[in-house]
Order: structure tokens, then C-alpha cells, then sequence
């Protein structure tokens, strides 16, 4: 059999979010399975070697995906004839992006649908192109799979796909992410906090991160409780950098606002490992990794109560509504006055791990994959 796998999303560049999952999933895939062949489209900029295996081949897409534009000519004009061309059994999109002219048998990803229910957290060509042609994407594949059983729910109801159609790949947590010892966690403290505690945030700053609410509810429970406790978030910031910098200025407690910009996995698992908790309150996930990687590092959890968070916080979070600056402050000042509560969580996080692993992660890409070409 010949997979082509859709990996444009890895440049040369720290990979976020869809580019982790691939990162981590297909590697296992490919490697546990030698008897089949497969085609990786990647961008001309990736010199990266995550797929150095023997059954593998490289094909560099062009054009590059840069701009909606270059995604629709890619997908329906250049896509068919090299999937045609290559004899490929099957295309799988990891970020569900499909050829709508294509006659091979077509997996796509679907991660989150954030863009039909907060439109105007993208830019307005990215959220045109989705809104557009998302729903296409989800009714031409031959079979889907979604990240969470929230979102194959939201896929069914949004887009009226039929259930049996779409099934849900479970994600993992890095293996690089681990519980650290009382000497690490107070060199990092002494490293990033001036010594000091610190809550903690880790993704990419889009607006649905829901960044200005976590600093006024931080701020919020400075201004209560006289805390020494910091916040620390690492990240890039996306889309809405004035608005995070107007927010800060404004702040009572800002010099205890620390941003690290993006790090290295080394220093994250030092970052993430050594907080008091993360403190993760997006508006929509589609899944939420940092939550499982926090479980992962031994650490307790607040997250947001909406979307994929509570599936896969389970009973080992403090589950609040993102909107509430003062449920974001209160979950603060819990975790901040209570060791017991923080072994709890830990204890609860060290369980619900165990339902995410990649290995499972590549095992169930593998039968819709089967699924799809209808073995």
C-alpha cells in the first residue's frame, strides 16, 4: 500500500500543535509498519529528519503553502496529478486539509472547528478559506478522524456528517515531560522567577488562548490575597500582541508577569515542571496537549470548562468557566493555599495520563487508514 501523508505544516521551524501530533504520530506509524510505503509532501523549507526510514520517500510541495490562494491550487490542481501520478491508495490530510478533485480515498484530521464558532479569532483570508471549504473537505473525504469526542460532535452537528463516518484519534503527551526533582525546580525558579513560585501557560497566542482574561484574573488574585506567586507564559504571541501589551500596562501586579516568548522542549519541561500548576483557560480547544503534558510532568491543572478540556482533564483538574475572571482567580487562590489540593490533583493527573500515548495514537490512525481504503 502507498500512504501519502499532507506534512506542509513542518517547516523549518519549532512545530506547534498540528505539527507536534505529526511529529509524534507518524514516525511510530511508519516505523511499525515496514511492509507499506510512504509518501511525505512536505514543505521545501523542512530539513528536518523525523522520517528517515527505509519504506519512506520525500516530495516537496509547490506551491508552498503560504496564503488560501496557494492552499486551493496546491489541493485541486497539483495534488490530483501527483496523487494519480505516484499510484497512491490513499491521501491522509493530518490537518484536514483534502483535494476536492482528487479520486483516491481521502482521510482527513480534523482538529478543532474553532473557526466556525469564533470567526473573527483568525485573520479574514485564513477564516474565509475555512468556512469556505472545511465543510467540503469533511463531506469529500472518504472517512474522518477528530481529536476528541467533542469534536467529532461538533463535526456531526456542524456540518450534518454522518456518525459512522468519523472516528476519534486519542492524543499523547511528550515523553520528555516528566516530574522533577526538589534541585531542578528550585534552580528554574531561581532561573525564571527570582526564586518565587509561578502558575503557568504554555501555546501559541491566539486570541481564543484567552490570554487578556488569564492576565486580569491574575491580576485579580494578586490584588486578593498578597500572594508572592507569579505568572509565567511561554508562547508566541500571534494575533493580538497590541491588545495583550495594552492589557499588561494597565496592571497592578505586571512586573509579576513573566513572558519567555517560545522554548526550547528542554527548558519547557523545566518551565512546565517546575510550576505550582498550569493554568490553561482557553475558549476552544478542539483537544488541549498542554493539559495532558502537565499531567505528564506531575504537576496540577486548572483549565476551562468549555469545549474538549473537561474529556480529557477528567476528575484531575479544577475545571472554570473561561469568561469569570474571578472562577480563573478563585481556581488561583485553591491551588495557591492548598498543598493538599495540589497532591490530590497530582494524584488524579498520574491516572488520567494513562489514557493518552502515542503508541495508541499511531495504532488508531493506522486502522482508519484501513478503514478508508476498505480493508
Amino acid at each position: 500500500m502507498k500512504i501519502a501523508i499532507n506534512c506542509w505544516i513542518l517547516r523549518n521551524k519549532n512545530p506547534d500543535g498540528i505539527g507536534n501530533v505529526i511529529i509524534e504520530t507518524i514516525p511510530l506509524l511508519i516505523r511499525n509498519h515496514p511492509e507499506l510505503h510512504f509518501m511525505i509532501l512536505c514543505d521545501k523549507n523542512f530539513k528536518n529528519f523525523y522520517f528517515d526510514f527505509p519504506n519512506v520517500s520525500h516530495h516537496y510541495i509547490f506551491p508552498p503553502f503560504r496564503h488560501p490562494v496557494l492552499y486551493m491550487w496546491y489541493m485541486d490542481f497539483v495534488l490530483p496529478g501527483f496523487l494519480k501520478k505516484q499510484k497512491a491508495d490513499i491521501f491522509v490530510g493530518m490537518d484536514g486539509f483534502i483535494s476536492l478533485r482528487s479520486k483516491v480515498p481521502q482521510l482527513g484530521i480534523i482538529h478543532d472547528l474553532n473557526f466556525e464558532h469564533y470567526p473573527k479569532d483568525l485573520p479574514i483570508r485564513n477564516r474565509l478559506y475555512y468556512r469556505f471549504y472545511f465543510k467540503r473537505f469533511a463531506c469529500k473525504a472518504k472517512h474522518l478522524l477528530a481529536v476528541s469526542n467533542f469534536t467529532r460532535n461538533d463535526i456531526i452537528k456542524t456540518y450534518q456528517i454522518p456518525a459512522e463516518k468519523i472516528s476519534v484519534l486519542t492524543l499523547g503527551a511528550k515523553n520528555v515531560f516528566t516530574a522533577l526533582s526538589i534541585n531542578e525546580i528550585v534552580h528554574t525558579r531561581d532561573t525564571w522567577s527570582s526564586g518565587q513560585a509561578y502558575f503557568f501557560f504554555v501555546g501559541s497566542m491566539h486570541r481564543r488562548k484567552n490570554i487578556v482574561r488569564l492576565l486580569q484574573a491574575f491580576d485579580a488574585f494578586k490584588i486578593k490575597n498578597q500572594s508572592k506567586t507569579k505568572l509565567i507564559l511561554a508562547g508566541n504571541i500571534m494575533w493580538q500582541h497590541a491588545e495583550i501589551k495594552n492589557e499588561l500596562q494597565r496592571l497592578q501586579f505586571k512586573n509579576d508577569i513573566i513572558f519567555t516568548g517560545r522554548v526550547p522542549d528542554e527548558s519547557l519541561k523545566l518551565l512546565l515542571g517546575s510550576a505550582k500548576a498550569l493554568v490553561f483557560v482557553p475558549i476552544f480547544e478542539g483537544f488541549g496537549l498542554p493539559i495532558v503534558e502537565a499531567f505528564q510532568a506531575g504537576v496540577p491543572v486548572i483549565c476551562s470548562n468549555t469545549s474538549s478540556m473537561p474529556e480529557v482533564a477528567g476528575d484531575a483538574a479544577l475545571l472554570i468557566d473561561p469568561f469569570d475572571i474571578n472562577d480563573i482567580a478563585g481556581a488561583m487562590y485553591r491551588i495557591d493555599n492548598n498543598e493538599e489540593l495540589q497532591h490530590h490533583l497530582i494524584e488524579k493527573g498520574n491516572v488520567q495520563k494513562l489514557k493518552f500515548n502515542w503508541q495508541n495514537t499511531a495504532d488508531e490512525l493506522y486502522q482508519a487508514i484501513l478503514k478508508t481504503v476498505g480493508v
